[in-house]
């Protein structure tokens, strides 16, 4: 009875494992899909997102209007922003000088504008410098464990510095200049992005899509490149509209204190320093450039912190 019993369930047993397909081995030779890589720019809707923040739009809006109005400069100027005249020093806003004139007589309505070239300028390749150092040196550093010490501690001792004490020490070293202010301010802020770039690629390195790739034998140089580094452009570009904003208030700073572009050069912080030995008889001197500083500043904050709320996920629910 036990040895009908078992070659009856041995029957049964070979009739079902006939009924069922034996799994199917892929050939030796197929490639290895690669894994599903996770960033800002694959998930869908992130632009639309973007361009629906209020927030962005006014202060993409603000930066627009500024960036224009540098652009064309000379068209819009009513004098020549350099052209000296004392006979007409420190007159009131009129319709011949709509921001009226400084001390030498030059029209401030032009240098405010002229001056927005050079600023802008300095802020916009500050900004483009500290992002590619920073992101390129935050993902080494993140990535790479033994470089990260080494690196790390430098970027530490730059930051032990505060920004404007380092950049007008670098200044000094270097003299005064466009090219030098902006080498300055990028030595300054780039740790800053680093830093940021760095604790990104940490939390990144965990994923499971970069612990797969890993698993399939993927370079390390192929996986920080595809799968790491998309996903730290987000943050990149919040901090890069943030060093923006810094940078054009470091230029007036360094202006200001005359240790930053030359003096003969038109800039926010030359027109600014420009009136603070007339400020009780001629305020407008220093004041609209000021304004000027201060909306161009704050447009960058604007789109800065409207940028965070979109691409964080984490608050994203409150934009």
């Amino acid at each position: 009875m036990s040895d009908n019993s078992t070659l009856g369930g041995a029957t049964a047993g070979s009739g079902d494992r006939r009924g069922q397909r034996p799994p199917r081995t892929p050939p030796a030779n197929t490639p290895q899909r690669e894994p599903a890589r996770s960033s800002i720019a694959s998930r869908p809707g992130w632009l639309g997102r973007i361009v629906a923040n209020r927030t962005v739009v006014v202060g993409a809006a603000i930066l627009l209007v500024i960036l224009a109005g540098a652009l064309l400069a000379n068209v819009i100027s009513t004098h020549v922003p350099t052209r000296l005249d004392p006979a007409n020093r420190l007159r009131p806003p009129s319709a011949t000088n709509y921001l009226g004139t400084d001390e030498f007589g030059r029209d401030v309505f032009s240098l405010v504008v002229h001056g927005a070239r050079v600023s802008l300028l300095v802020g916009m390749t500050t900004m483009l410098l500290t992002s590619l150092g920073g992101v390129a040196i935050g993902l080494v550093a993140g990535y790479y464990r033994r470089l990260d010490m080494v690196v790390m501690r430098v970027m530490d001792g730059l930051m032990a510095f505060p920004a404007i004490l380092l950049a007008i020490a670098l200044m000094a070293v270097r003299g005064p200049g466009v090219a030098n202010v902006i080498f300055a301010l990028s030595v300054v802020y780039t740790p800053r992005t680093a830093m940021l770039i760095r604790s990104t690629v940490l939390s990144l390195r965990e994923q499971d899509y970069v612990q797969a790739a890993r698993a399939l034998g993927r370079a390390d140089r192929a996986i920080a490149v595809r799968h790491v580094l998309p996903n730290c452009l987000a943050p990149a570009l919040v901090q890069g509209s943030f060093v923006f904003a810094y940078a054009i208030l470091a230029e007036a700073i360094l202006g200001f204190l005359g240790v930053g572009v030359p003096p003969y050069v038109p800039s926010w912080g030359n027109v600014i320093a420009s009136g603070k030995n007339v400020i009780r008889e001629a305020f407008w001197v220093s004041l609209f450039p000021g304004l000027a500083l201060t909306v161009a500043g704050l447009s960058l904050n604007l789109l800065g912190d409207g940028l965070r709320d979109t691409l964080d996920p984490r608050l994203r629910g409150r934009s």
